[in-house]
């Protein structure tokens, strides 16, 4: 069976494509996030604006529809072989200098703010009628697919390798099933709905290879979104899952490729206008926060198949996971299933530093004499190392036989295999995560946090550790006299202690905001005009806002039913930094001020976070929550627990060693849904769930 599998994927590999589709993806991902930073594309207006940009292409467009359509304008179809994009050379000027010879009476500008005025109040441009197809709607399906696919590695070239010869798979996958009559709906995960994309957007060579390749030309249409178990996308992607693992003999599921759940809400419903683009100056040396980099990478477990193993063992294992050098973000030791022993697939998705091995061991459970109790025993062990999948040579991806280690009391005549699904992303830097911790119990006249106790204390310090607990540095709260002429005046200051061991003023307040000593940066209140609900701002050289509760990359994934109010979270603070890059605004810092964690994406930023969470919590305890929440537009009015630090003699749970979080629970597979659109010969689109059910683990 193994060779069969291997021929097939071999004939699937020989699938000629005229496009250089690893060069093309990137370009299109480029683009996609070019339009994702002007989202008022996404509401149609260049399409309806003016007749004469009835020519874009898009990959939503059906492909039938559109040779239909360019052979009843043109008489032929139109191709972007020779179109380059603006976004890489100097191609506009020689654009427009074409576009006014053809139409002198056409602006070559759309008049975008005429256009979007015109939008907001109801009263579309209508242009004329080029197409029955619904442009419009198919452009706004780009935004969710977007999201879905900009995550950083999906732009690796060794990514996009393995994504262009999982899409030759899918297309051959229908043409097999064309040459059976067997009637089908196939479903892509998105690292081949990626290719998918790219490939029609050269229509020409797209209608070319897939009539040489099957005799018709595939549709592509996602205009049916209907996600729920037993409906067309989860049974086609079921189907699509079933048939490709048995055609292949490898799992159709794949790290960073499956569904990621809704894009999270947007802080702004339209871009930032006062953005700045200054560089952020380099940090005083007394006062620089250097820490040590970390990568992780996402990984996705599968175990297939198990051979020569006693019968009397069959039907009763388990397959626990771990690693042989537990890192800070995967210390835990799970367990999935054998899929050939128990029929039921099941898949781990989780996160860990690329370093080290990960662990197997091969558990079987015996009948016990008591009811309701089993006795375990080992039969082995293996591992695999991580650190292979970095090699230039590795396509991140591994499925194959590994013998287990027999444990002292086993004897086989062959030694025990374990059939191992591993499929992992590029490494990509982790968030810098660090805790706030009080040295003693904190007295009521203390600068930080409340906590239980309430010893009278003098006022302590701060402390700011990494998660194996090394100092970073220490903060405390002053309040300072000041002589101004006759009068003597009070100042309030932040004191650190920074790695070099000397004692310095890292921030101060004055009249109505505070500034960070020896820096540009200021953290105000909100104007009158605040549009977009947040608390506070940190201006500089940069614009960063705080925003109550988790927003974007933060955003609670649970489910709308069980979902957390934002008001309920007013312990957090998302810190959103907006930029020429990200207009709409990118998360740069999370600011727990119940448990003092802080989690910080870009080094630039992580003295301000220290600083910021420290003073946050002082105002806090000082004056409550509407001292945060007087400038927003979404006042809470619901009871919290009061804010505290970790202390030495008492530990929050979130602060603990080894305190991670660690999820087993009956689900469908949330890592395995469906990542992409499409069908064979009909519509497609992104199921989020495979019909056989698996358990779910999630590390986090």
């Amino acid at each position: 069976m193994e060779r069969e599998q291997e021929l097939e994927w071999k004939a699937a590999q020989s699938t000629e494509i005229s496009v250089d589709l690893v060069s093309a993806a990137k370009r299109q991902l480029k683009f996609l996030a070019a339009v994702d930073r002007n989202r008022w594309l996404y509401e149609g207006i260049m399409l309806i604006g003016s007749p004469c940009w009835r020519n874009i292409l898009n990959p939503d467009f059906s492909k039938v529809r559109y040779k239909q359509d360019c052979e009843e304008f043109y008489g032929k179809i139109l191709d972007n072989q020779n179109a380059v994009s603006s976004l890489e050379g100097p191609s506009r000027s020689a654009t427009e200098e074409i576009w006014k010879t053809l139409w002198p009476g056409e602006p070559y500008e759309l008049d975008l703010a005429s256009a979007l005025q015109d939008n907001m109040r109801g009263q579309r441009v209508v242009g004329e009628k080029c197409t029955k197809y619904d442009l419009i709607s198919a452009v706004q399906r780009q935004s969710p697919f977007f999201y879905q696919v900009s995550r950083p590695y999906m732009n690796d070239d060794r990514y996009i390798e393995g994504s262009v010869a999982r899409y030759k798979g899918f297309l051959h996958l229908i043409k097999r099933n064309k040459e059976k009559s067997i009637k089908s709906f196939s479903v892509p995960t998105y690292d081949i709905d990626l290719i998918w994309h790219t490939h029609q957007l050269h229509p020409v060579s797209y209608c070319e290879d897939l009539l040489r390749i099957m005799g018709k030309i595939l549709e592509h249409d996602d205009t049916d979104s209907d996600r729920t178990k037993g409906q067309k996308l989860d049974v086609g992607f079921s189907g699509t899952t079933k048939t490709f693992e048995e055609m292949y003999g490898s799992r159709y599921w794949r790290a960073g490729a499956m569904y990621r759940g809704s894009a999270p809400s947007p802080v702004r419903t339209t871009p930032y206008s006062g953005i700045i683009t200054k560089k952020v100056p380099t940090s005083n040396e007394t006062q620089k926060i250097t820490l040590p980099t970390l990568e992780v990478l996402e990984v996705m477990l599968e175990f297939v198949d198990v051979r020569n193993l006693s019968e009397g063992h069959k039907g009763s294992l388990l397959v626990s996971f771990s690693k042989t050098q537990p890192d800070s973000i995967f210390n835990a030791k799970r367990s999935l299933t054998i899929f050939s022993e128990c029929g039921e697939k099941q898949v781990a998705s989780f996160q860990c530093q690329p370093t080290g091995h990960l662990l197997f061991e091969l558990v079987s459970f015996l009948p016990s004499s008591l009811p309701l109790m089993k006795s375990s025993k080992t039969m082995g062990t293996t591992s695999i190392s991580l650190e292979d999948f970095l090699a230039p040579e590795s396509n991140l991806t591994v499925e194959k036989w590994l013998d287990l280690v027999p444990s002292s009391n086993i004897i086989e005549t062959k030694p025990i295999g374990l059939r191992v699904a591993i499929s992992v992303t590029k490494p990509t830097l982790a968030p810098y995560v660090l805790h706030m911790i009080s040295s003693q119990p904190l007295s009521k006249s203390s600068c930080l946090f409340p906590l239980p106790l309430r010893a009278q204390f003098a006022k302590s310090w701060t402390r700011v550790v990494d998660e194996a607990r090394n100092l970073v540095l220490s903060l405390q709260m002053r309040d300072m006299k000041k002589s101004k002429g006759k009068k003597a005046c009070r100042k309030r200051v932040v004191v650190g202690i920074m790695e070099s061991g000397e004692t310095c003023t890292l921030a101060e307040f004055s009249e109505s905001e505070w500034t960070i000593v020896n820096s540009p940066w200021s953290l105000k209140l909100p104007n009158t005009n605040n549009d977009d609900g947040h608390l506070l701002e940190l201006t500089g050289p940069q614009t960063v806002r705080l925003f109550p509760g988790g927003r974007l990359d933060y955003e609670s994934r649970r489910c709308e039913k069980h979902k957390t109010e934002r008001q309920l979270e007013r312990h957090l603070i998302t810190a959103v930094k907006f930029s020429t890059e990200d207009p709409y605004g990118r998360a740069v810092a999370l600011l727990d001020l119940k448990s003092g964690t802080i989690k910080v994406t870009e080094e630039w930023f992580l003295l301000p976070s220290f600083i910021l969470t420290f003073i946050l919590g002082d105002m806090l305890r000082k004056e409550g929550y509407n001292s945060l929440f007087m400038g927003s537009k979404e006042l809470p009015n619901a009871e919290v627990d009061s804010p505290a630090v970790e202390s030495e003699t008492k530990l929050s749970p979130l602060q603990k060693e080894e305190g991670f979080n660690v999820e087993a629970k009956e689900n469908t597979l949330v890592s395995a849904k469906s990542g992409g659109c499409g069908g064979s010969g009909g519509c497609g689109g992104h199921p989020n769930q495979v019909v056989v059910p698996v358990k779910e683990i999630s590390v986090a």
